[in-house]
């Protein structure tokens, strides 16, 4: 490349622009072409540039390195000018840079660059005009920052509290839609009872994105003004916890609690992306903002109005009372956390305590359980085994089960853990006993004194399940004949048409699910009624056999049991 060609890639390309041709020749002419293989260090930080480097093609990466955290590395992209102010300033370099891919990089030798200032001092004034606007810049981009910090220092989430603790199939999905919505940056509400801490997982959300560096604030519902001013800001006025947030993160915590003429701003915030600074009669017209940060939303209840928001993904967190077996594995987590903070030997935990405690719903879930074993460990003074004595009070064990049957009954604790339940009764027994009940129906006789599957049928198993919900509750549901064969539908379909079962539309399933309940609930009834259901024993059959047909229709095309949750 000629001298002239040079100088006018150094005016297109580079921050050189600014310079007179004269100086800008002598630079070209100075400059000599190397090409360098990737990964090559050019420049370690702290040590004098043996050049001025002007990338050319390729890329490069420069980074300092850091005792408290990782090293921030930046890309350097063709047109790059390189230690050009360590050698004007004769510096040391501030940063190490090293070549990620070939480069061909001009590079002007520390006696050159000397050379050429001396001759052409031009290039010092140039240069420091250059350094005194990116000085009144910085200044201002200083003063931005420590208003902003200010204005967002009471709000701020510094960390994650904890992870999903548990190895159950609800905590396996709770994981799961989080790390499913870290992935993107849309809206999210996170619903669920008191104390199922909604506002870490928000938290979880957060720091597992790509935005994990942006900061992460909660806005408390309830303490939020009725005007609103501290969220969406005011016309040509005082900025907004939206404004100074920028693309970071925010949680709206509690969302029931929000005064109500800012619901109406908050849904249209998620629909569009944008909202209007509050405006007063005296203040100027307000123009609609662009919001740059990610919204999450948590709530005790379901919201008509957020729900019907296409916008908007939904992760409902479960109970803590569903997750019996996620108990123990929080228990341990908090003794070994508080014994940590406090310096404590670490007490073990008796398994009868452990039992007694997935006896007992937990009204108050995560929260009530933690500050139970909070308790325990200070009233335990020392001991080395925590018994059941010391978890529970005299007040809390009125709200226990009177009687624990897994622990009356060992021998019924371990055929539940046996792999007779329910997978063998299930495939072993139950499988084939309702084939033989349905054929029963359909060849047998068609009465019910003499068709004994009928008899069962109508006048032993409803009654029976009916018995045993309140003692019991869904355990027909670990043994019900429909998904069973739903079961192996769905295995068999993904055997033989590999692929990806759509997820649960719960949104829909839930708004129409229960009218889709009454519409059959009613078709049964207008079906027994005018064509003697009861006592027809091929009808009964086919009721049989369209609800079991619901049921594998459902697992082929969904995952996991669908009908059962929504449609049985």
């Amino acid at each position: 490349m000629e001298p002239s060609e040079r100088v006018q890639w150094l005016i297109t390309n580079t921050s050189l622009s600014l310079l007179g041709q004269e100086a800008l020749g002598a630079i070209a002419q100075a400059m000599q072409l190397e090409h360098l293989q990737a990964n090559r260090r050019l420049v370690l930080e702290d040590t004098p540039p043996p050049a001025i480097y002007f990338l050319k093609s390729g890329q490069l990466e420069s980074y300092r390195t850091s005792l408290t955290g990782p090293a921030e590395a930046t890309n350097l992209l063709p047109g790059a000018v390189v230690y050009l102010r360590e050698i004007l300033l004769d510096l040391p370099a501030e940063q190490t840079v090293i070549t990620l891919t070939d480069c061909e990089v001009w590079t002007l030798s520390r006696e050159s660059a000397q050379a050429i200032l001396q001759e052409y001092p031009e290039i010092n004034q140039v240069f420091s005009r250059q350094l005194a606007a990116e000085l009144d810049a910085v200044s201002a981009q200083l003063a931005y920052e420590q208003e902003r910090q200010i204005a967002l220092r009471p709000y701020l989430v510094p960390k994650v509290r904890r992870g999903i603790i548990g190895a159950s199939r609800y905590a396996v999905r709770l994981r799961q839609a989080i790390r499913k919505a870290s992935g993107d940056r849309q809206p999210v509400l996170i619903f669920g009872e008191p104390g199922l801490g909604k506002d870490n997982a928000a938290a979880l959300i957060h720091f597992g994105s790509s935005d994990r560096r942006q900061p992460l604030i909660q806005i408390n519902c309830d303490t939020v003004q009725d005007s609103g001013i501290g969220v969406f800001g005011r016309s040509g006025g005082k900025r907004g916890l939206l404004d100074w947030i920028g693309s970071g993160t925010v949680i709206f915590n509690n969302i029931q609690e929000l005064p109500s003429p800012l619901q109406d701003r908050l849904l249209h915030l998620l629909e569009t992306g944008t909202y209007t600074p509050i405006q007063r009669d005296t203040d100027p017209p307000a123009d609609t903002q662009r919001c740059e940060a990610r919204i999450i939303l948590t709530s005790e209840r379901m919201l008509s109005d957020i729900q019907q928001c296409q916008a908007i993904a939904l992760i409902k967190v479960p109970p803590l009372r569903v997750r019996k077996a996620d108990i123990e594995d929080h228990v341990g987590y908090y003794i070994s956390l508080m014994c940590r903070d406090r310096g404590l030997p670490k007490p073990t935990v008796d398994p009868k305590a452990i039992r007694s405690l997935q006896g007992y719903d937990f009204p108050g879930n995560i929260a009530e359980l933690e500050s139970m074993v909070s308790r325990a460990l200070i009233q335990a003074s020392g001991e080395s085994v925590l018994t059941e004595e010391i978890f529970w009070s005299e007040s809390t064990k009125t709200r226990r089960f009177r009687l624990n049957l897994l622990n009356a009954y060992p021998t019924l604790r371990n055929i539940l853990r046996s792999p007779w339940w329910p997978d063998r009764i299930n495939y072993g027994f139950t499988l084939t006993a309702f084939a033989v009940v349905v054929g029963l129906l359909f060849w047998g006789p068609q009465t019910r004194d003499q068709n004994i599957a009928l008899n069962l049928f109508w006048a032993w198993w409803w009654p029976l399940v009916l018995i045993i919900f309140p003692f019991l509750g869904r355990i027909w549901c670990a043994v019900c004949p429909f998904m069973i064969y739903g079961e192996i539908t769905q295995k068999l379909s993904l055997w033989l048409f590999p692929r990806t079962l759509w997820p649960w539309p719960r949104r829909q399933a839930e708004r129409w699910g229960g009218w889709f309940l009454f519409a059959l609930f009613a078709l049964i009834l207008l079906w027994e009624e005018l064509w003697n259901l009861p006592n027809v024993a091929y009808l009964s059959a086919w009721l049989l056999l369209l609800i079991t047909a619901g049921a594998m229709i459902c697992s082929a095309l969904f995952e996991r049991r669908f009908w059962c949750r929504y449609l049985c």
